[in-house]
């Protein structure tokens, strides 16, 4: 069941959600607005192909931006980005991001697949950025993007991301290429 603004409350005052920082106003009847946080990873574009059986840090090129530099999201283009605020969940919870419509109706999509927040994770949470517009889209260094909805599970999970031994995203503070390469 997702939860109600009044449980997200509750959520955050018992610490099985949290959200840093955290701005009451940002609340919305059943999710949290998330911002955009200024780090980038751009597929170099010197490479001829992406193989998910090879690691891709050097084939990713950071961008920084800051309040007064938006970042250029081209058409058709693709970058992973990072939410601003660190959000986790405990045992018993998964959380749900999702984009905001006023995105969406910009044609950015925030997430490919990758919107699902584990149970016991803890992170800035990546995005996956692509531009399905004709026209570039300027994003903004703090600019609304997600929405994340918290979700209680059945049970609490007897293995939670954090725990996982070799878990590949466990915490992150920036974009990290794919993992992919560790599955094989």
């Amino acid at each position: 069941m997702i939860l109600s603004d009044t449980d997200i409350l509750k959520a955050l005052e018992s610490g099985e959600v949290s959200i840093d920082p955290f701005d009451k106003k940002y609340l919305q009847p059943a999710s949290v607005d998330l911002h955009l946080d200024k780090h980038f990873l751009v597929f170099d574009n010197q490479q001829s192909v992406i193989d998910p059986k090879k690691p891709l840090d050097d084939a990713m090129v950071p961008v920084e931006i800051d309040e007064d530099t938006p970042f250029v999201l081209h058409p058709g283009s693709f970058a992973l980005g990072l939410i601003y605020e660190t959000t986790g969940v405990s045992d018993s919870f998964v959380g749900r991001l999702e984009g905001k419509s006023s995105v969406g109706r910009l044609g950015v999509l925030i997430h490919v697949t990758a919107g699902f927040l584990d149970p016991g994770n803890s992170l800035k949470m990546t995005l996956e950025l692509h531009n399905t517009a004709n026209l570039p889209v300027l994003l903004y260094y703090k600019m609304p993007i997600a929405q994340m909805a918290f979700e209680k599970i059945s049970s609490p999970s007897k293995n939670p991301y954090n725990k996982i031994k070799g878990a590949k995203y466990v915490g992150d503070t920036r974009p990290r290429a794919s993992q992919m390469y560790r599955n094989f």
